[in-house]
């Protein structure tokens, strides 16, 4: 094998997951994970996570090892990942990076901004300021001063609306001036080959609805039943079919509505993961078939 590390990565349902698991048998590789909603304990089903099956397969790193009440980051990810690269490096594997989330691909392969923290005061502010002026009054403020970054969000994007604000407030320097200041890549010099795996739009469709109907439903409820109480702003209880089953639960819809809603904002996170990947990863090898054959014909 000419590299020492593959990064396949691709929307919801696009297959990514079994053509890691494919080459990792092929080829004596260690999976590790680049989904930020994977990391998740509490989501296996919701997420999709390979099974306990798969995992006794092939080595599977940073899956399931947060709990829902933690706010995983990008820079807790940096160093689990520079972490499991090396065990998986020690143990004679190929290193396989594989998910749907473009800013763990970017710390993989150009570094992490080194923003620093926000303090709590400064967080505490922000929101009060928020919920002050209301949303679209704090949305014009930020684009006034800070119009590079307020150009690219929506207004009704509420985390990174405020992750904008703070790091405005608590620095003095714009989140996108930040941004364009990486450090250092969790895989460095290393030679790796890169894929995203976009199959045509019907198809992918058509996963994503029969993945949604395969799921247990008495598990799904589970998994959501068991974050009730859960602090709404962090990321867990935003994951998909969270919001919407919690809706069920609570006796504001039927199922199938809470379903029907969870395949419709299922279907715009691939929408956005896409406009990511195009923007962001235009000279990785984009494949249509997620097969290992295409995977090992582009590798070697």
């Amino acid at each position: 094998m000419p590299v020492d590390a593959v990064l396949i990565a691709g929307p919801t349902a696009s297959g990514k997951s079994a053509a890691a698991l494919a080459f990792a048998e092929k080829f004596g590789g260690a999976i590790i994970n680049a989904d930020s909603m994977q990391v998740y304990a509490e989501l296996r089903v919701l997420t999709a996570r390979p099974t306990p099956e798969d995992e006794r397969r092939v080595p599977h790193f940073l899956y399931g090892h947060a709990r829902a009440s933690e706010r995983y980051s990008a820079g807790r990810y940096q160093e689990e990942a520079a972490q499991a690269l090396r065990q998986a490096r020690e143990r004679g594997l190929l290193p396989i990076f594989v998910g749907g989330t473009g800013l763990y691909f970017s710390v993989l392969t150009e570094g992490l901004s080194p923003i620093p923290p926000v303090p709590p005061a400064v967080r505490t502010e922000v929101r009060r300021r928020f919920e002050t002026l209301g949303r679209d009054a704090f949305f014009a403020d930020l684009l006034r001063r800070d119009h590079v970054t307020a150009a690219k969000l929506r207004p009704s994007d509420t985390h990174r609306l405020l992750r904008a604000a703070d790091v405005l407030e608590a620095t003095g320097r714009s989140l996108s001036a930040w941004q364009d200041a990486r450090g250092h890549s969790v895989l460095g010099e290393a030679r790796f080959a890169r894929f995203v795996l976009s199959p045509p739009r019907e198809i992918l469709l058509e996963r994503i609805g029969a993945r949604l109907k395969a799921m247990p439903e008495r598990d799904v409820l589970d998994e959501v039943r068991a974050l009730r109480g859960l602090d709404p702003s962090l990321p867990a209880a935003k994951a998909l079919g969270v919001p919407q089953f919690a809706r069920h639960l609570s006796g504001e819809c039927a199922h199938s509505d809470a379903l029907a809603e969870v395949q419709i904002a299922t279907r715009q996170y691939a929408k956005r993961q896409l406009t990511w990947f195009r923007n962001r990863m235009k000279d990785w090898k984009w494949l249509e078939s997620a097969s290992i054959s295409n995977l090992i014909t582009q590798t070697t």
